[in-house]
């Protein structure tokens, strides 16, 4: 007889714990859809950036470039959100709320460094950057085309010449010989 009172008392009991969680979850629901605290506010919508990391030379994407968003208001900075490119080469954020400024920068091992500031105005968008080897240093001890930008404007050339200019020669010594650059001048007493 014990037995059975146990198991009815068993049974009866889980019967009551299904219905008050049943009850409960109907209560917490009917929560959600009153009205929310005086400081709830809905978030923005947001945008989804797919960011795709290739190189220049071939296309083939670049895993592991640092892939960085820098959300900016005004000349405010809001936080930076940075990602790493997976074995595509791509990157993808989608918190970023639509409306706002980003500042998108990226940094790969053996590449030069992107940037670019750009205005998030889509709910999605998508971007592919090539990102470009390293290039040599300048040097103004080095001979350099004439074509290339020396870095002067073009107000500076009124002629039309090069900017080159013609050096004069060093003035001779006693002797008529020119100085050698590794040579000291000679001083006289």
């Amino acid at each position: 007889m014990k037995a059975m009172f146990r198991s009815t008392f068993f049974r009866l009991s889980v019967l009551v714990a299904c219905f008050a969680l049943a009850f409960s979850s109907l209560h917490a629901g009917a929560q959600d859809n009153q009205r929310r605290g005086r400081k709830y506010k809905v978030p923005p919508a947001s945008s989804r950036i797919e960011v795709s990391v290739v190189r220049d030379a071939n296309g083939k994407p670049i895993e592991h470039a640092a892939v960085i968003f820098h959300p900016v208001e005004g000349d405010r900075d809001k936080g930076i959100m940075e990602l790493k490119s997976n074995l595509d080469g791509k990157a993808v954020i989608d918190v970023i709320p639509i409306g706002d400024t980003v500042r998108l920068q990226i940094i790969a091992a053996g590449f030069q460094t992107y940037g670019r500031e750009f205005k998030v105005d889509k709910d999605s968008m998508s971007m592919e950057i090539r990102m470009k080897r390293p290039g040599e240093q300048y040097s103004i001890y080095k001979q350099h085309d004439e074509t290339a930008d020396s870095g002067s404007s073009a107000g500076d050339n009124k002629t039309g010449n090069s900017s080159k200019e013609a050096k004069s020669p060093a003035p001779a010594n006693e002797a008529g010989n020119q100085p050698s650059p590794s040579q000291p001048k000679s001083q006289t007493n």
